[in-house]
């Protein structure tokens, strides 16, 4: 049986390779296709990444099932499922602007265990597995930030590709904003969830997140002491909440005085057991 650790470095070993091919595209971007809506792209470089790594898989763990954001799901019998984002933050890559990541997560029977996340324009490696329980940057052990009051604390957030939820999500930025230090929209949920577990941030809130975008940030976070939850957004769509444990009550209750959410949270267990599943079916419209 593989050990969470030797997914973790082939996690790692498969986002090094990705990420050397994302930077082969830099400069040369081209939009491929749209999905949710016109601004939410697919550039060449997310499909002939996602295709690398998806024949690397094919050819040396042909029994693992994947599931990718631009191609189709990959049944498998090993119960190791592969969760990958081959760039997250298209549009960032588009604009030359300097988030945006490589994401790979490892599920075995349906919970997650390795997963690396790695910041292409920085040459930061993000990792992180159940067995060693620790997650790590470039080899350097991790730790959330510390306590501090509501007023205080720096969140991260993003936005939707449709304008209706959009519009929901900015209303509720616009109510948050004058009870935290400030929000932060940087492009990649995978990168901001490993700035939440790095201690560079104290919270993070997003609708219209997908299972690829952070199931490998989510498991940094998690092993690096925040805790992750998942549920119904007020647009209608997944709601992504993250921050440290030790303010994780008072940010969520925060969540939905502002109107960020619906009211159907659904928690993720604790670090050690690590589920990236859900009770309904993931959707695949506001990919990242």
């Amino acid at each position: 049986m593989t050990t969470a650790a030797e997914l973790r470095d082939t996690a790692v070993e498969l986002a090094r390779e990705a990420g050397a091919l994302v930077e082969s595209y830099a400069g040369r971007v081209g939009v491929a296709a749209t999905k949710s809506s016109d601004v939410d792209v697919v550039t060449e470089a997310d499909r002939a990444v996602e295709e690398r790594i998806r024949l690397w898989l094919g050819l040396s763990r042909s029994d693992d099932a994947i599931l990718g954001e631009e191609g189709d799901d990959v049944p498998g019998t090993s119960g190791v499922r592969w969760i990958v984002d081959p760039i997250d933050g298209t549009v960032n890559f588009l604009y030359g602007l300097p988030e945006y990541s490589v994401s790979i997560a490892a599920e075995v029977d349906g919970e997650v265990v390795a997963g690396a996340v790695l910041d292409v324009a920085k040459s930061r490696l993000y990792a992180a597995d159940t067995d060693s329980g620790v997650a790590t940057c470039n080899g350097v052990r991790l730790g959330v930030r510390g306590p501090a009051p509501l007023g205080q604390r720096l969140v991260l957030t993003g936005f939707s590709y449709r304008a209706e939820v959009r519009a929901v999500q900015g209303a509720a930025v616009a109510r948050m904003l004058p009870r935290v230090r400030d929000i932060r929209r940087h492009g990649s949920c995978a990168l901001e969830l490993c700035h939440v577990a790095a201690g560079d941030a104290d919270a993070y809130v997003e609708e219209g997140v997908n299972l690829w975008d952070y199931a490998a940030g989510g498991l940094v976070a998690r092993l690096a002491g925040a805790r992750l939850s998942v549920g119904r957004g007020a647009g209608g769509g997944d709601l992504v909440i993250c921050a440290p444990d030790h303010g994780f009550e008072e940010f969520s209750t925060l969540v939905g005085e502002c109107g960020f959410s619906a009211l159907d949270w659904g928690e993720y267990p604790a670090p050690t057991r690590c589920s990236a599943t859900r009770t309904r079916p993931v959707s695949r419209p506001d990919a990242g």
